[in-house]
């Protein structure tokens, strides 16, 4: 429009000195072609601009990921493009955001049925056998035992899942407190001394006196525990198993290590998935204790890593950031 008021400003003012009528007129139809062409013009861009959006559009339709926009045109149909653009963004991070739940949900139903499957049919089986006439009474003890067995092993997993779902979602309240970290491993070494004991595998414990943290204690030591069991559970008697710890400016670091069995370097990158069980994985293991404490460290903001040798051991490096008392 703008153009336009001034194409015809310029020929208004060239016609006011002009005299001779057959120039006004040439001047006067300048005027009105060049405004025709800037119309045309326009009219071009605009219906390009409007294609480009429509094949945006259909682009968005046709590929799984989001294609992004060649460039950004002026005035109101850049803005219509931009909101559009954005519209876009926000339905495909809900769409990926539904997409993965869905995916999760799956995954823990799959997981959930294969874990139960087990011990399902063991305690069928077994029931079968306790309506039997044949079975004699210390059979039907024994076996209402082992069905007993199975059931709390249930039941510690469903509660276990719940809890590793839970803190999946970002659902479960953690209530952060100033903690000791010498007090707090003290109270787990009581229960994880009669493991070690039982392993014939010596446990030392070098905690640093003056190192607090805040944590949520239940929790945190829930996390540690499930590392330092994991270790303990893969060393040979004779071994042993190593809690230590180190704090600066920037974090706390905990490193628990052991010179047991070691984990192979194709399984180093799953060990913390649910239900992952590497090769030396021991029978009666579920593979959920690694994944609980990874996901409990992170909502600690820390981070947690291995490293391992084959016949040398394994060594866990727990980072907490932003926790420091100085």
């Amino acid at each position: 429009m703008k153009l336009r008021i001034g194409i015809v400003g310029i020929a208004f003012v060239l016609c006011i000195g002009l005299r001779d009528l057959r120039f006004v007129v040439v001047i006067l139809a300048a005027a009105l072609i060049i405004i025709l062409a800037v119309d045309f013009y326009e009219k071009i861009k605009l219906k390009k601009q409007i294609d480009e959006l429509i094949s945006y559009i259909t682009k968005v339709q046709d590929f799984a990921s989001l294609p992004e926009i060649q460039r950004i045109s002026e005035g109101s149909i850049g803005i219509l493009q931009s909101e559009i653009y954005k519209v876009i963004t926000i339905l495909r991070e809900q769409y990926a955001s539904e997409h993965n739940q869905k995916k999760y949900m799956s995954d823990m139903m799959s997981d959930i049925s294969h874990q139960f499957k087990t011990p399902l049919t063991a305690i069928s089986l077994m029931n079968e056998l306790l309506m039997s006439e044949a079975v004699s009474d210390e059979q039907r003890v024994e076996y209402a035992g082992k069905i007993d067995t199975q059931i709390n092993k249930m039941t510690w997993l469903i509660k276990n899942l719940l809890t590793l779902s839970q803190l999946e979602a970002g659902v479960l309240e953690m209530k952060e407190e100033t903690a000791n970290l010498y007090e707090m491993i003290s109270d787990l070494s009581e229960s994880i001394l009669i493991m070690a004991d039982v392993a014939e595998v010596e446990y030392i414990c070098s905690i640093p006196e003056e190192i607090e943290i805040k944590v949520d204690v239940h929790w945190f030591k829930e996390a540690l525990s499930n590392i330092i069991k994991n270790c303990i559970e893969h060393t040979n008697a004779g071994g042993f198993v190593k809690v230590s710890a180190r704090q600066n400016n920037l974090c706390t670091t905990i490193s628990i290590e052991d010179n047991g069995n070691g984990i192979a370097q194709e399984h180093l990158p799953h060990i913390f998935e649910r239900f992952y069980k590497a090769g030396n994985g021991s029978y009666d293991s579920v593979g959920i204790g690694l994944a609980m404490a990874r996901q409990i460290i992170r909502v600690h903001d820390g981070t947690v890593e291995v490293e391992s040798e084959v016949g040398k051991g394994t060594k866990f490096l727990i980072n907490l950031y932003q926790n420091t008392i100085l």
